[in-house]
């Protein structure tokens, strides 16, 4: 090997090293694309590994983990029929009965009203209402009233 004389030599030198090196290392990227490999390939390989005792548990569990999935869901499926059902057959014919009901208490209030004249609501049996009285007349306290008349 020789010893190289000037700095310009030492430099020539090393620039050659460099891109040697920096051809081998580019050459080994391109080995490393070529093997890549899928998740699936490595994980296989890593399963390879384990015994078979190992493999064939997590398998099972696995095949157990998904078929209770599927059983939960289609179960969670059918209790929602049930109960979607149920409510429309039981709860919906009662909630119509009542709203039914309501609609013809207001209408005989609306009827009652419409008969008896806009003021029979707040008037009772020898009452004034309010602001028929002529001016400067005060109503009489309620104790004062005369009482209602007596039904047979």
């Amino acid at each position: 090997m020789e010893i190289p004389a000037s700095g310009d030599q030492i430099m020539e030198l090393t620039g050659d090293k460099l891109k040697e090196l920096t051809n081998a290392i580019e050459d080994e990227e391109d080995d490393d694309e070529e093997l890549d490999e899928t998740l699936v390939e490595r994980l296989i390989g890593l399963t390879e590994m384990f015994p078979d005792s190992v493999r064939n548990a997590v398998c099972s569990a696995g095949s157990f983990s998904w078929k209770a999935m599927q059983w939960s869901f289609s179960f969670s499926k059918s209790a929602m029929w049930v109960a979607v059902s149920a409510g429309t057959i039981l709860v919906l014919p009662v909630m119509f009965e009542n709203e039914r009901a309501q609609m013809l208490d207001q209408q005989k209030q609306q009827e009652k009203q419409i008969l008896l004249g806009p003021h029979s609501a707040m008037s009772g049996p020898g009452m004034v209402p309010p602001g028929m009285l002529p001016p400067g007349m005060v109503p009489p306290p309620p104790s004062m009233a005369p009482p209602p008349p007596a039904s047979s």
